[in-house]
């Protein structure tokens, strides 16, 4: 068990380390100079401070995003006590790196800055500017959907439900 948390801690840091190296490139180049095309017309690094959640709803709504943040790191950890030490559920795990390294990457820059750095730009669409913790949690949530409908049967996944006791 304690192979696992030490495992996942590893990954996780990384994994955020990643996400807050990117967002101080963005924060230090892209805020001063302005944004760069990747491809013209399609993707650009565009610096943007994001002071809500996904798509910049919920503005100003921080102590929301802390909850919010640990809920999901303690939900997190939850599941990985759960979960079997077996290969076969090596997905599942990556997927709650992902989750967590998401949500505490973007929780350290509300605390540290008070906003969240976005960056990536999907301008032929006008999708909204997000960065790499967001990359991490929607990569993770597609996942489990993909996991728990086409990969995992339902027995397979019988160690999330209560055990009952036999009375």
């Amino acid at each position: 068990m304690f192979k696992r948390y030490g495992i996942f801690a590893v990954l996780s840091a990384l994994a955020i380390a990643l996400d807050q190296w990117t967002k101080a490139l963005a924060y230090n180049i892209l805020r001063v100079n302005g944004p760069v095309v990747l491809i013209d017309g399609v993707f650009e690094l565009l610096y943007s401070e994001n002071r809500g959640a996904a798509f910049g709803i919920l503005q100003g709504r921080q102590t929301f995003f802390f909850l919010v943040a640990f809920a999901v790191v303690a939900v997190v950890l939850l599941f990985l006590a759960k979960l079997p030490a077996e290969k076969r559920y090596l997905p599942l795990f990556v997927c709650m790196v992902l989750l967590a390294s998401g949500a505490v990457g973007n929780l350290i820059d509300r605390v540290s800055r008070g906003f969240v750095v976005d960056f990536f730009y999907f301008s032929l669409i006008d999708f909204p500017i997000f960065n790499v913790a967001d990359c991490y949690v929607v990569t993770a949530a597609g996942l489990l959907i993909l996991l728990t409908g086409f990969v995992y049967r339902e027995d397979e996944l019988s160690f999330l439900k209560k055990k009952e006791r036999d009375e």
